[in-house]
């Protein structure tokens, strides 16, 4: 689908009151598939710039069991955490579960690492690219929510430079590191070593 064809359209928002105070929670439809991507904010994100935003991607595993395999779910919790304090910023939830592979091939993966394979290793063996998300709709999303520019909460230079092609306005990067633990340890190494990621070896290594 080209760029001009790609629309996002706002239908429905509610307040949520959550542990960070009360949030809007507002569901997107789109022209581009039929999951349901969700914009969380507090405040007027259109007025503040650049204001603070976290582009996050679903992980059942993570945000919703408290899956120690990752750090998803405490990123996520992190970012509410400080949007709350700034006052204003958004959280896109993006339905692209196991970096766009999907539940099921995501836990296919799990069995995978389980048997020594990393987490760019086990998707290839399953057929799928190492990441596999798109990041079209944020761009859309963010405009719809009148966000001129942004401060990124993330680790990963490649979500930058997708976003930044998408067409979203970076003005700077905020850490968002969660301290390793024995289960996520080889993940959070992976990601480093493998992608990238900016997170300092010599943390990952004292644990």
């Amino acid at each position: 689908m080209s760029k001009q064809s790609l629309s996002v359209t706002r239908k429905v928002c509610a307040r949520i009151p959550t542990d960070h105070g009360d949030f809007q929670l507002c569901h997107f439809a789109n022209t581009l598939d039929d999951k349901e991507h969700l914009a969380l904010y507090k405040g007027n994100p259109a007025s503040v710039d650049p204001v603070l935003v976290r582009v996050h991607s679903e992980c059942f595993t993570g945000d919703v069991l408290g899956s120690r395999r990752c750090d998803c779910g405490e990123q996520l919790d992190r970012a509410m955490a400080m949007i709350a304090e700034a006052g204003t910023g958004v959280i896109l939830y993006l339905r692209q579960e196991g970096r766009g592979i999907g539940l099921p091939d995501k836990l296919r993966a799990y069995n995978l690492q389980d048997q020594g394979y990393d987490t760019v290793d086990a998707n290839l063996m399953l057929g799928h690219v190492a990441d596999g998300r798109d990041y079209s709709l944020a761009a859309l999303m963010l405009q719809d929510l009148g966000v001129l520019s942004v401060r990124l909460m993330t680790n990963n230079p490649a979500k930058i430079d997708a976003l930044t092609k998408a067409g979203v306005n970076i003005a700077e990067r905020v850490s968002l590191q969660i301290p390793a633990n024995n289960d996520n340890f080889d993940y959070l190494l992976t990601k480093a070593q493998r992608m990238a990621h900016l997170l300092p070896l010599s943390s990952l290594n004292s644990q």
